[in-house]
């Protein structure tokens, strides 16, 4: 289990080759506009690369030439979920519905779902909150309901671009925490300016500048 992905984007100069491997959480960190955001966005299925080729798990996610031709997953068919700043849960759906829609949506029945959902909800420490809409949240407690939607959808590869960004001092290191454990074997890429981010989270660390490779440890 493993992602290979090689893009090129003349509009916003990146020329990228970067490997995640099985069950690694992979930092990327560099300047304001070296490219992070739009490595995920490609990989998740939300911007087209001039050419490239992506492959999670044996599976071509997209092979595209010069001439932009070629095999494309869409987004909603790759088993990527991308957990961004802002939490956008639905605002019409209780916690636990907000959680129980990625199963609900892979064809589980209401029961099922919603067992699953509880048990998320359960492990980011949110079982308390099923019932409440996201209005009544506080931005942690928000951004803890989209952690556990996220996982609860089973995602191959789960994308997070800066997601502490939006939290205060006091919410962000207790989510840090909680990411730290869920994201223990699971395969991930965070996109971060935070060195504490790269501390409590990563297994590698990729430095991009200007859209290419700067460096990786």
């Amino acid at each position: 289990m493993s992602l290979d992905v090689t893009a090129r984007l003349g509009s916003r100069r990146l020329d990228l080759a970067v490997t995640v491997a099985e069950g690694q959480t992979l930092a990327v960190t560099g300047p304001n506009g070296a490219g992070k955001s739009s490595l995920l966005e490609m990989v998740a299925g939300l911007l087209v690369p001039d050419t490239g080729r992506a492959v999670l798990d044996g599976r071509v996610l997209f092979d595209l030439d010069a001439a932009g031709r070629g095999p494309w997953v869409p987004a909603h068919d790759r088993g990527v979920v991308l957990l961004a700043q802002d939490p956008l849960l639905f605002p019409h759906l209780s916690v636990l519905e907000n959680v129980a829609f990625g199963p609900r949506s892979r064809g589980a029945g209401r029961r099922e779902a919603r067992g699953a959902a509880a048990q998320w909800l359960e492990a980011v420490d949110a079982a308390a909150l099923a019932g409440r809409r996201p209005a009544e949240l506080s931005g942690g407690q928000a951004q803890r309901v989209a952690v556990a939607r996220a996982l609860a959808a089973d995602p191959r590869l789960l994308l997070l671009d800066e997601p502490f960004a939006s939290l205060d001092s006091t919410a962000a290191p207790a989510l840090r925490t909680l990411l730290g454990r869920v994201l223990a074997g699971r395969m991930a890429v965070v996109v971060t300016h935070d060195p504490a981010d790269v501390e409590a989270l990563a297994d590698a660390v990729l430095r991009l500048e200007h859209g290419q490779v700067a460096r990786r440890e």
